[in-house]
């Protein structure tokens, strides 16, 4: 049905073009576009593989409503550039980052008032933080000093790991091979560990066996990780070569929706409440096929350690 309502929109569009052309074709294409564009919201996600861009592909199957309200899904470039867009780019007005990019842009200092302009509209799915080490290491600790395989530069495993290594005081030397390739430097020796940050079970590891003698190592819940991560485990059947019976404890980063914290009144806030309503009200519809299986981990109520959240959505 909204495939069907968007396409006799644009049929009654182009009917009515010769009339346009009677009468001031500039003021009534000058009307179009006001109608359009008040209904328009950006949402900037990751890259064209992964789970972020299918996510916002869904909203914007699920919610459109004509010129109502319209997502229009843009491809992004890690969670910081998808914090930059949203807060400078014209027609973003919404973007999907980890949510431990507000601590690293803080400790980093990247953007001037992050805290007060960028807020969240609900999390979204967990990522588990796996630590994959050499035989011999028994602890996040016993990294100290060693070659550590963190991905590549700006990603997303790179500013979680720069940040659960600074919260532990735990100083490796960080390394950004791709993931692929980390892996088999690991298993010939020649780095001690390598970070991913990716829901479980990843792919990644699908092909390690047991003889190998790679673990995965336990991410306790320390203090100093609690105000941005959640505590998470893996259980040996997420991972039978990697995890002992009984399993161990790691953390996990939250995948959110980020929002500019635009004042009430203004046009821009009036459209991102839209949304919001919208994504509440039609919610169940991304809880069935064809939609991504991780919308069945998304609670709308779940809070976000470290955020403000968006004021429509309370």
């Amino acid at each position: 049905m909204t495939g069907r309502r968007s396409l006799l929109t644009a049929a009654g569009t182009l009917l009515a073009m010769p009339a346009l052309a009677q009468g001031n074709p500039v003021a009534q294409l000058n009307a179009m576009a006001a109608r359009a564009n008040a209904g328009t919201v950006g949402i900037v996600a990751g890259g064209v593989d992964g789970t972020y861009i299918r996510i916002a592909a869904d909203l914007a199957a699920v919610l459109d409503d004509a010129d109502r309200l319209r997502v229009i899904a843009m491809i992004g470039r890690g969670s910081v550039q998808n914090i930059a867009d949203i807060m400078v780019l014209r027609g973003v007005d919404l973007g999907i980052v980890q949510s431990d990019v507000l601590a690293y842009a803080r400790r980093e200092r990247l953007f001037p008032s992050v805290d007060r302009l960028i807020q969240y509209v609900c999390k979204l799915y967990d990522e588990e933080i796996h630590i994959l080490a050499a035989p011999g290491i028994a602890s996040v600790q016993d990294l100290a000093g060693k070659a550590v395989n963190v991905d590549l530069p700006g990603s997303g495993t790179a500013m979680t790991a720069s940040l659960v290594f600074s919260g532990l005081g735990v100083r490796v030397r960080e390394e950004n091979a791709p993931q692929d390739a980390a892996l088999e430097r690991l298993r010939r020796g020649e780095i001690a560990a390598l970070v991913y940050v990716a829901g479980k079970p990843a792919r990644l590891f699908a092909g390690v066996r047991p003889e190998e003698g790679l673990r995965l190592l336990p991410l306790p819940a320390e203090p100093a990780l609690l105000d941005t991560y959640l505590p998470a485990r893996f259980e040996r059947a997420d991972y039978p070569a990697l995890v002992p019976e009984g399993g161990i404890e790691t953390m996990a980063v939250g995948a959110v929706l980020a929002v500019y914290g635009w004042a009430p009144g203004t046009e821009r806030h009036r459209k991102v409440s839209r949304f919001v309503d919208a994504l509440t009200e039609r919610f169940d519809a991304f809880l069935r096929p064809p939609r991504h299986p991780k919308w069945r981990e998304v609670n709308l109520a779940a809070e976000v350690p470290g955020w403000t959240r968006f004021t429509p959505a309370r």
